[in-house]
C-alpha cells in the first residue's frame, strides 16, 4: 500500500462531525501501512472556509482538503463529494462515531455506511 493522508471531520465532542460541509475541524492521518496508523496535523476551518462555503461559492479555488486522499465524515451531499474528487480527494462517510475506529475500517475494506444527508444541516451555521 502507498502512502496516504486521510482527513476525518471532528464535533465538538471528539467524535466524528455529522456534516461533512459544516465541520471546522478535521483530523489528518498519515497512512503509510495498515499497522501504522497516526495522526499527523489537525486542519482547523473558519466558518467561511468549510467545505460548505467553499462548495457554495463555486469560484474554482483549491480548499485544504484537496491535500488528502480521502475524507471522512458522518454525512455530505453528492456535489460536495462530486467537486472533491475532480481534485482527487474521495469523500466518504460513516456512521462510526470514533475517528480512529473509522481509519481503521477504511483501511480494512469495512467503513460501515453512512448517514443520508439531510439538505437543513447544509443551511444551518
Amino acid at each position: 500500500m502507498t502512502e496516504k493522508l486521510v482527513a476525518v471531520a471532528i464535533a465538538n465532542d471528539g467524535n466524528i462531525a455529522p456534516h461533512a460541509g459544516r465541520a471546522l475541524q478535521w483530523q489528518v492521518y498519515l497512512v503509510p501501512d495498515e499497522a501504522d496508523i497516526s495522526l499527523a496535523w489537525t486542519l482547523d476551518l473558519t466558518s467561511m472556509g468549510c467545505l460548505h462555503e467553499w462548495h457554495v461559492r463555486g469560484d474554482g479555488n483549491r480548499h485544504p482538503l484537496h491535500f488528502v486522499d480521502v475524507a471522512i465524515a458522518a454525512s455530505a451531499g453528492e456535489g460536495v463529494r462530486r467537486r472533491l474528487l475532480q481534485r482527487d480527494t474521495e469523500l466518504l462517510t460513516t456512521a462510526e462515531p470514533n475517528p480512529d475506529k473509522a481509519v481503521a475500517a477504511y483501511l480494512a475494506g469495512n467503513l460501515p455506511a453512512g448517514l443520508p444527508h439531510k439538505a437543513q444541516a447544509c443551511l444551518q451555521h
